[in-house]
């Protein structure tokens, strides 16, 4: 996205002392990079949710950090967010070489309609919404669009092996990895009851983190 930018400067705050600047509109961040040493940033909470918004994780802009000349072309690589306000709590930024390939996951997007769908009692269920590619920075898709119109019989499903896309676009995910399939209603129910009892099982659980500052 052509001129899309963001102000950072230098942080010092760090550990704990972190709420202070959320309570004054600061978000604190991080910049990382193939071999980069990391920088501890901080960024107008504001001005951070309007780059969210238009960017997301897939489209490249320039990070403006303090007096720097030159701006740093940068993705969003994480966010933490707080489990109950989803207040932003921290965001990492990772700097990109335009010289050099990247590895992200992009978005699913259905298009189109499935004939199968023109009758009444069929699902369209949806199992992957994230493709795993490599490419260059220049060539990054926001999305990746999944056409539906093939799918005309109960049954029929579209895997990652099946996808066509840009030749100068590598993806990374399992090829035999399912992202939609056609199913009656009563089958696609089974489905998702065994999906439920499968993650009702007990898991193992880790303890609770402080957000990484």
């Amino acid at each position: 996205m052509e001129g899309l930018a963001l102000k950072a400067t230098t942080r010092d705050i760090l550990g704990k002392k972190t709420r202070f600047l959320r309570r004054q509109g600061i978000t604190p961040a991080h910049l990382f990079g193939h071999n980069l040493k990391s920088l501890a940033l901080q960024c107008n909470t504001t001005e951070l949710k309007s780059i969210i918004a238009q960017a997301g994780t897939t489209t490249l802009f320039n990070l403006k950090i303090g007096t720097e000349k030159r701006p740093r072309k940068v993705l969003i690589r994480e966010i933490q967010n707080d489990a109950l306000s989803q207040q932003i709590l921290h965001i990492d930024f990772y700097q990109i070489i335009m010289t050099e390939k990247i590895k992200v996951e992009v978005p699913i997007v259905l298009v189109a309609e499935a004939p199968a769908m023109r009758v009444k009692g069929r699902l369209l269920m949806q199992s992957l919404t994230s493709l795993s590619i490599e490419c260059s920075p220049d060539k990054l898709p926001p999305e990746v669009k999944v056409d539906l119109s093939p799918l005309e019989e109960v049954g029929q499903a579209i895997r990652v092996k099946d996808l066509v896309i840009n030749p100068d676009i590598t993806i990374t995910s399992d090829p035999d990895q399912l992202i939609v399939k056609i199913s009656e209603e009563a089958a696609a129910k089974v489905e998702e009851a065994v999906a439920e009892a499968e993650a009702e099982a007990p898991v193992e659980v880790a303890p609770e983190q402080e957000p990484t500052d």
